[in-house]
């Protein structure tokens, strides 16, 4: 079993501690969650939570996801970095080509691509991007991106965005570019992540309803005609691992769980250094 955890801090110092502690603990890889702007009001329901709200209030300091897992880049050697999860559809899809590119090739290849296509309608309207056909955009954008990851001379044709006639470099680091992980829980965003992702990321809140879900997911895959079954990701950021919650979550085909952090940078360090004698050592 793999481990990782979040990276919610926004001072260098507090970053490079939670990092640095992080790799040194045998942590696997470091997430970061996005947003670009966060409404004061919204109606939009968020997906993960039976309130329907988030739990980070509108003036929480989210860093541009990229920026700061460069940083995180150059102050670590071997802990991989990953998005938790980067909205595909909110954003230029060449821009965001370069910038995944540029991250895998700074970091020397340990970047890790989660996605999803958005929940909140209205911060899609703050930067003017369409929301009704995200879905649909991001289907476009992963296949204009794998392009230009992967072709010396990228062609790509699509209804919302093309490309032909020219070069784009740098390539990444991992061949043919880095791992893309789909969150989601949906039957939408579950067919999605087997037909596009060679990942998934779930929020385990419980432990028969993530079995639920992953069952549902391989039915999404053999319906694909996966060759290969997706790398499972899960998270525990609403609740302490139990004793026997890995080897649970193992049987299910589960490769990373993710733990969620504490309330200070302090606190975080602490749990990650306990976290990673008593279970990331017994491995």
């Amino acid at each position: 079993m793999k481990f990782g955890t979040f990276l919610y801090q926004t001072s260098p110092n507090s970053i490079a501690a939670v990092a640095r502690k992080a790799e040194q603990s045998g942590f696997e890889s470091l997430w970061i969650p996005e947003h670009i702007i966060l409404p004061v009001t919204y109606r939009s329901p968020y997906p993960y939570s039976s309130s329907g709200r988030m739990g980070a209030p509108p003036e929480t300091p989210l860093h541009d996801p990229m920026l700061a897992l460069a940083f995180v880049a150059g102050i670590t050697t071997k802990i991989r970095l990953a998005t938790g999860v980067f909205v595909i559809p909110i954003r230029n899809a060449f821009a965001t080509a370069k910038a995944v590119a540029s991250l895998d090739v700074l970091s020397g290849g340990r970047f890790i691509f989660g996605v999803g296509i958005g929940w909140l309608e209205e911060e899609f309207d703050a930067v003017g991007m369409e929301f009704k056909d995200r879905a649909f955009r991001t289907r476009e954008y992963v296949a204009l991106m794998k392009e230009l990851w992967s072709k010396e001379s990228p062609e790509y044709h699509g209804k919302t965005i093309s490309i032909e006639g020219f070069k784009f470099m740098p390539k990444p680091a991992q061949r043919p570019h880095p791992p893309i992980v789909f969150g989601g829980s949906t039957e939408p965003s579950l067919k999605r992540a087997a037909k596009l992702g060679d990942g998934w990321y779930g929020i385990a809140d419980g432990i028969d309803e993530i079995a639920a879900t992953i069952k549902r997911l391989r039915e999404h895959e053999r319906a694909a005609g996966r060759t290969a079954p997706l790398e499972l990701t899960v998270s525990r950021l609403r609740e302490q691992l139990k004793p026997g919650d890995i080897e649970r979550f193992a049987a299910m085909g589960v490769s990373r769980i993710i733990i969620g952090p504490a309330a200070t940078t302090r606190e975080q360090i602490a749990s990650m250094e306990k976290f990673g004698a008593e279970v990331i050592a017994r491995q």
